[in-house]
């Protein structure tokens, strides 16, 4: 089974081939042109895998996409390029949080038994952040990780008090590049915790994990993927606030002041 897979979250994001053969899996993952806009260069980038394997669009037999969270346009841009991809040939598809990924890559070096944050830079001072344990199951297996807190955003200090509030035994494990930009208000909080990992390359892992999703029969038609945008849009919120203030200045409009008690 071949699987193309692709993560967008971020600025660079990656593409990556994963393949199944003879119970081997082999797997190349590239990052991308962070210089360069999603739209410039995925087209190349998604091709340039395909034709260094010798291979066409129809060999593919399962399609895996970051849903997010992340960059609302670079969201939006990976999700429409894989599932114009799936919908032409004719494959399924399996849509992975990137959170879940970022755990699923720590959770090697956490252990079995430990926590994981994943931590990644919603900017404007927040993170996008979730939290899970790690379970004694294979390495990007569904069973690997189970969810302990989903996925939110707000500010470092208050997602670190919410983890606090989950780890009665010890501090978690740290992944992703909002736990590298905020580590000094990490260590304040648990002086002796070790530096958090780095942002991985997430396609690798996203294939693996669609991988191991769709021998069970977990996959969806391209069309039912659904981003995971964790927070609200700014156009949405825009047009929240420009509704509240038409409607402030058609409250007040004809109203003349009283007469003056002074």
């Amino acid at each position: 089974m071949r699987v193309m897979a692709l993560d967008t979250t971020v600025r660079g994001g990656s593409v990556a081939l994963v393949a199944l053969a003879r119970g081997r899996c082999i797997v190349d993952e590239r990052p991308g042109d962070s210089s360069r806009s999603h739209a410039e260069r995925l087209p190349g980038e998604i091709a340039a895998v395909i034709d260094a394997h010798g291979l066409v669009w129809a060999d593919i037999d399962l399609f895996a996409v970051a849903a997010g969270p992340g960059s609302f346009t670079g969201l939006r841009i990976g999700i429409s390029t894989i599932q114009g991809l799936a919908l032409t040939v004719g494959r399924p598809l399996v849509a992975v949080s990137a959170l879940e990924a970022l755990a699923q890559c720590a959770s090697e070096r956490a252990g079995a038994g430990r926590s994981v944050a994943a931590w990644m830079d919603a900017h404007r001072g927040e993170v996008f952040a979730a939290l899970y344990r790690v379970m004694p199951a294979p390495i990007f297996d569904p069973e690997r990780i189970v969810e302990v807190e989903g996925p939110t955003v707000g500010h470092p200090l208050a997602v670190i008090e919410r983890v606090a509030d989950h780890l009665p035994h010890g501090p978690a494990v740290f992944v992703g590049d909002g736990a590298v930009l905020y580590a000094a208000s990490i260590e304040r909080r648990w002086p002796s915790q070790a530096g958090p990992l780095p942002q991985p390359l997430l396609a690798g892992a996203i294939g693996r994990m669609a991988l191991a999703r769709a021998t069970r029969g977990d996959t969806i038609h391209p069309s039912s993927v659904r981003p995971l945008y964790v927070r609200r849009p700014d156009a949405e919120l825009d047009r929240e606030r420009k509704a509240i203030d038409t409607k402030d200045t058609k409250g007040t409009k004809g109203w003349k002041p009283g007469p003056s008690n002074v």
